[in-house]
């Protein structure tokens, strides 16, 4: 049997007809058990009911922003790293080999009812297995918490681990300007722009789930798996009700049963409201964190500006100086180059006496200029005293 992306001969005749191209998921079932699926896009499109332009939000090689969206029978999320379809029986993840989706996989093995918690159940003559407080909430909620909460964690994660690079790397630039300094600080502030980034996408896309309780209607699948198998009575209290059986399996009934238990009320969005709260606050605390982490940047450029502006402002001191006393030694010069004409002078009989008192007012006025110069920049406070 050939397998999915495998080249498939249709006849010895004809040419080579490659099959459509598979993709690497892991379906995750009510039970905790995980099974590796290579199967192309069609195939998931059919299995769990959703559109192509809904699969294409999963595309790795497209940028898509982070996502949550409600359909009939799934809901699509697109967190970073995390790719998956949920539904009210099942959880198709993508790519599970990678480095940043195995821990995901692991915590949906652990949160999902284990199978032999299940069977052990049943095998003590009750209908549903007992289950913890924790496990009372519908199945694609525990998937989609385990989702939040895999992300939120990891945007923290690497919000500290900027903000450890980032602390140290600033200080040292404030005692020490160079060329070192500055790329280093450059990259951190680049890194940190695009992490703001990706943040803030996160927590723009719950922000507008909580807002809209249409939308956060859209997620209840198992709410709406049960109206469409039963009627709801809503007059009464808040009932449970149960996701009704696919083809199979009785301890996937069971499963179900106990893990996609909904109100009756269709506008009560309470729980889902609380569970993306939850993980509204923390996003929001790691944005917070960048936040201020952009904001002693912000701090650290402007006080290394105002070095800057306070060496240029010396520089331009030295420069005053230098160009006044240039302009006094050119007036001595000045002198010096008409003394060195050869023009007769009948004062200049005597060569010694006259020499003497030309180089002492030529020096004298010389430096009287320079100071009346610096002590008028003084005056206006073109230099500092």
């Amino acid at each position: 049997m050939a397998r999915d992306g495998d080249m498939v001969l249709a006849d010895p005749g004809a040419s080579v007809v490659p099959k459509k191209k598979a993709r690497s998921w892991i379906l995750m079932d009510c039970t905790g058990q995980g099974t590796i699926l290579d199967v192309d896009k069609y195939t998931i499109m059919q299995r769990v009911h959703i559109h192509a332009r809904d699969l294409r939000i999963l595309d790795p090689l497209l940028s898509y922003p982070s996502t949550i969206l409600g359909r009939d029978k799934a809901i699509v999320l697109n967190l970073e790293h995390i790719k998956a379809i949920i539904t009210a029986e099942e959880v198709l993840l993508r790519d599970p080999t990678d480095e940043n989706v195995i821990p995901v996989v692991e915590e949906l093995q652990r949160r999902l009812p284990p199978l032999n918690a299940i069977l052990k159940g049943q095998s003590n003559g009750k209908e549903f297995p007992e289950v913890g407080e924790e496990d009372e909430s519908p199945f694609e909620f525990r998937a989609l918490e385990v989702a939040l909460e895999a992300i939120c964690s990891f945007l923290a994660a690497r919000t500290t681990e900027l903000e450890t690079a980032a602390y140290p790397a600033l200080d040292e630039l404030t005692s020490k300007i160079s060329s070192r300094n500055l790329d280093r600080v450059r990259k951190l502030k680049s890194a940190m722009t695009r992490l703001t980034a990706r943040v803030q996408k996160v927590r723009d896309e719950l922000a507008q789930l909580l807002d809209d309780d249409d939308d956060m209607a859209d997620l209840y699948l198992s709410r709406k798996l049960a109206g469409a198998s039963s009627p709801v009575s809503v007059s009464g209290p808040a009932n449970w009700f149960t996701a009704s059986p696919t083809i199979g399996s009785k301890i996937s009934r069971a499963s179900r049963a106990s893990m996609a238990t909904v109100r009756g009320d269709e506008n009560d969005v309470e729980e889902l409201e609380m569970l993306l709260e939850a993980y509204f606050m923390q996003i929001d605390g790691t944005l917070n964190k960048l936040t201020t982490l952009r904001e002693y940047i912000d701090d650290t450029e402007d006080y290394i500006n105002i070095q800057l502006d306070n060496h240029r402002n010396q520089l331009i001191q030295l420069e005053l100086f230098l160009s006044s006393g240039s302009v006094c030694l050119s007036l001595y010069a000045l002198v010096t180059g008409i003394f060195g004409m050869n023009i007769p002078y009948t004062w200049n009989d005597d060569h010694g006496y006259t020499f003497k008192w030309v180089v002492i007012v030529a020096g004298t006025t010389s430096a009287v200029l320079f100071l009346l110069i610096i002590f008028y920049a003084r005056y206006k406070g073109l230099v500092g005293s």
